[in-house]
């Protein structure tokens, strides 16, 4: 076919071009997660889409090639000039997710495997990535410990992995619990944006909310770690199969090429009674885990009150949604009330 004439569209689309491109998709087999800021489509000489992608953030997703243009290289024009799009707007490390038979094509643009299962791979543009984020990790750790007398070869190292849109007093005694259960303790903060809060007040949150604990150190996750934006799985129908391979393909990269190289042996987590998505997501973890020679420990909710008064970060945002400030102060550190009224409020 050649080159083709291959257009983007920034998100929101107009009403027509979504119906266009929503159809499109599910007639391919395709979800749309709804997050794409960016949409590329290219038609036929009849003016019917042939085939379409997009990019949202730093993750390639939703590609799809109608069957009389399959073979035509389409797909691979598409993703160039997507990557193309992601450079002129700063995003030089870039993601996606796809299925096993891609894989080759994929590669042949500059990807590498970061984690596989039957039904998906992840893959990234950084050849040395996971490589350099791991090894920066390290030797802070190794750092760390050499100056706080904590025998780091012989050490017990767990991890902890938190989203903590805010960090509340939930969150700090989940961290507290799994410090004084291992030697030395990895805090992992979700690199995305969250619901409510960026990403770079989150992890401030986080550090000031710990700085006492001791033999516990915090570091971006650089969305290595629990990243559904990373993690797209538009490419299976069935949601509930979708949240499965999202998270099999998580617990994979964390067990395989995560805690081998920082020599974690227990991960902890909180309990989570309102979330189904999270609470199959742990149990998840609880069985594969254990194959890798990894302990995982689920820690009851901080309660204030009744079970239903559970500290959450869910509860925060709503509160603070309603404008009552004053009411967050029993649930977060005092280190956390301060950045909330920093980011989120405006002198009058």
């Amino acid at each position: 076919m050649g080159i083709m004439d291959i257009k983007t569209f920034r998100t929101p689309l107009t009403e027509e071009r979504q119906k266009e491109y929503e159809d499109f998709l599910n007639s391919s087999g395709l979800r749309n997660e709804g997050d794409s800021d960016i949409i590329a489509w290219t038609k036929d000489d009849d003016g019917r889409l042939i085939a379409v992608g997009s990019l949202a953030g730093h993750t390639l997703k939703q590609f799809a090639v109608a069957p009389e243009a399959e073979g035509s290289g389409i797909m691979a024009q598409m993703m160039t000039r997507l990557i193309e799009e992601a450079y002129a707007a700063g995003r030089s490390r870039l993601f996606l997710c796809t299925k096993p038979k891609n894989v080759p094509m994929i590669s042949s643009l500059g990807f590498y495997t970061l984690a596989e299962t039957d039904d998906a791979v992840l893959m990234e543009n950084k050849k040395n990535g996971l490589y350099k984020f791991l090894t920066s990790i390290w030797d802070d750790s190794e750092q760390y410990a050499a100056e706080h007398g904590i025998d780091f070869e012989n050490a017990v190292c767990g991890a902890v992995v938190c989203n903590c849109d805010p960090f509340t007093l939930g969150h700090r005694h989940l961290i507290e619990y799994a410090s004084k259960n291992c030697d030395y303790l990895y805090v992992f903060a979700v690199s995305e944006k969250g619901s409510m809060f960026e990403p770079q007040d989150r992890l401030e949150m986080i550090k000031a909310g710990t700085a006492d604990i001791e033999d516990c150190r915090v570091y971006e996750s650089k969305r290595y770690l629990v990243s559904r934006a990373t993690f797209p799985a538009y490419f299976i129908r069935d949601e509930e199969h979708a949240d499965e391979v999202k998270s099999e393909i998580d617990i994979k990269l964390f067990a395989e090429r995560i805690a081998p190289v920082l020599r974690i042996k227990k991960r902890f987590v909180g309990k989570e009674p309102f979330s189904a998505v999270t609470d199959a997501y742990n149990k998840r973890m609880k069985e594969l885990l254990p194959e890798y020679g990894i302990e995982l420990t689920e820690i009851p909710r901080l309660e204030a009150g009744t079970p239903a008064d559970a500290v959450s970060a869910s509860r925060v945002r709503e509160i603070l949604k309603s404008g009552d400030l004053e009411s967050i102060k029993s649930l977060v550190p005092e280190s956390t009330y301060e950045i909330i009224k920093r980011t989120h409020c405006k002198e009058d």
